[in-house]
């Protein structure tokens, strides 16, 4: 099983998801939902798991769950 680390920085409440690479080279990810109860957390995951074309649970978040800097581990 291998492993692909991603640092994400996230924008809660947006009014249009999206994932767009930034300028430093950390992924931007804007999510309609609420830094509230995990809400954004899932979505950040669920989003990742979209463009990469694999299942939600096969991403978790390893660093920065209440932070809007996160890095991530995307399991094949």
């Amino acid at each position: 099983m291998s492993v692909l680390k991603i640092e994400v920085r996230v924008k809660p409440n947006s009014k249009k998801p999206s994932l767009t690479k930034g300028e430093d080279g950390i992924w931007v990810v804007a999510v309609k939902e609420p830094a509230t109860e995990g809400k954004a957390n899932d979505a950040i995951c669920r989003a990742i798991a979209e463009e990469l074309d694999i299942a939600p649970s096969k991403v978790r978040i390893v660093k920065g769950e209440k932070s809007k800097r996160k890095l991530l581990e995307v399991y094949d």
